[in-house]
């Protein structure tokens, strides 16, 4: 755990490559970063309120000397006041900012207030990738109407989103080791298989 910041200014120095994961709040974000390093050498812990919205501050945790995860407040019901501004600034001014995870609630599908994050993300040029949390609890028709409407939206809709939707679930592991692989590769931590 490296700390926590109310605004960019008070951010651990950026050392490391970082990726970034925001979300509405209620969402699975520090379920989903805990199952990512559940099986981490180095092992990261990351506390997981009962209460939704409860994460008010940007929490920086370092993985080992790979890469930083930041985990922003949620936003929607109970976001701080001043969430706006703290994920704004941080989005325009962190120069080692990597890949900005947007998490989706995989029952629920695309939300308002996901869109106003998304228009956030579009506006400033910042390259994301969305994640659909809580497949688990998602009966097949919902997640595969879900998948598809997303995918459209995607298509038709965004500039800086990554074409492929990351299916995850933080209960059952599914689709994690994917998500670590593809975040070990956006901050350069991959090996490159043929070894240039």
């Amino acid at each position: 755990y490296a700390g926590s910041a109310e605004r960019v200014g008070h951010a651990p120095p950026p050392a490391l490559p970082e990726v970034c994961f925001v979300g509405r709040s209620n969402v699975g974000k520090s379920s989903l970063i805990r199952a990512l390093f559940a099986l981490s050498p180095d092992g990261v812990e990351v506390r997981v309120s009962k209460t939704p919205g409860h994460t008010k501050k940007m929490n920086f945790f370092n993985v080992g000397k790979y890469f930083t995860l930041v985990d922003m407040p949620g936003y929607g019901y109970r976001a701080p006041q001043d969430f706006v501004e703290m994920v704004e600034a941080y989005l325009q001014e962190r120069p080692n900012l990597k890949r900005t995870f947007l998490l989706v609630d995989g029952v629920v599908g695309l939300q308002k207030t996901d869109h106003i994050g998304i228009e956030m993300l579009e506006e400033f040029g910042i390259p994301y990738v969305l994640v659909l949390t809580k497949i688990d609890r998602a009966s097949k028709g919902v997640l595969l109407k879900n998948v598809l409407e997303i995918q459209e939206f995607v298509k038709e809709k965004t500039q800086g989103c990554f074409p492929q939707l990351f299916l995850v679930s933080s209960l059952k592991y599914s689709g994690v080791h994917l998500l670590r692989c593809f975040i070990a590769h956006v901050t350069g931590n991959l090996p490159d298989i043929e070894g240039n």
